[in-house]
């Protein structure tokens, strides 16, 4: 049996990348899935792609009013939920002494504020034994140069991992974070010039960039009943760049 049968899955910033593999394991494996995204074209092509048993809603995950549409939605066409992936992030490479504030905001609204209401407002919808899972990065401990900021909005949604897993008994739920490490998709090439990216194998123990379909494999097990004690974690998927 397909190991997500039956259970119901949000992934915000599911229309591209990771967030797109993520949607494609979950439904793979048996899951009634719900994804976001700021454009309707991109969320609109992941629906051709992926099919009827997933669902998009148009969502800014920074914007608390459309994080309220979502989850109507999925209270409509589902009535619960069993596993939030709050993906949606943005990165911005910033020379250092060069950060404007706008800059700083957007991060800070997108990648933080955006997974603390992407949980909160999930919470009257979850089951018992929810999974919850934050897409980190290996950027919160070891950030690139000009990746500083992102690299510290990353720490905080670890740290809000940490906080929230002593809610774990009161609310039901379980909560983890999911570390990519370098893994080619269209927002990498945004952030990473090729070059960069290319040189940057020689870092990593396995010698090669990780895939988005080897992160939607670790996301797949954190959302099923396999890590059921798993709690508070951060599973690094970095190819070992970060652990030595």
């Amino acid at each position: 049996m397909a190991v997500l049968t039956d259970k119901v899955a949000v992934v915000t910033g599911g229309s591209s990348g990771i967030g797109l593999a993520i949607a494609r394991a979950f439904r793979d494996e048996g899951a009634t899935v719900f994804i976001t995204g700021r454009r309707k074209k991109a969320l609109d092509a992941a629906v051709a792609e992926l099919g009827e048993d997933v669902t998009a809603v148009v969502c800014d995950s920074s914007v608390t009013a459309d994080l309220d549409a979502l989850y109507e939605t999925v209270r409509e066409q589902a009535g619960h939920l069993d596993v939030v992936v709050a993906n949606a992030g943005i990165g911005t490479s910033i020379p250092f002494g060069e950060v404007a504030e706008e800059q700083v905001d957007e991060l800070f609204a997108t990648n933080v504020k955006g997974t603390i209401f992407t949980i909160q407002k999930a919470l009257p919808l979850l089951r018992p034994g929810a999974s919850l899972i934050l897409t980190g990065s290996i950027a919160a401990t070891r950030p690139q140069q000009d990746l500083e900021v992102y690299g510290a909005t990353k720490a905080a949604v670890r740290s809000l991992a940490r906080g929230w897993a002593h809610s774990s008994r009161e609310h039901g739920f379980r909560v983890n974070v999911l570390a990519p490490g370098m893994v080619p998709t269209p927002g990498l090439h945004d952030l990473v010039p090729s070059e960069i990216q290319e040189q940057s194998k020689q870092m990593i123990p396995l010698g090669r960039h990780g895939t988005p379909e080897e992160i939607a494999a670790a996301a797949t097990f954190l959302a099923s009943d396999a890590s059921s004690y798993v709690n508070g974690s951060e599973l690094a998927v970095d190819g070992g760049t970060a652990q030595i």
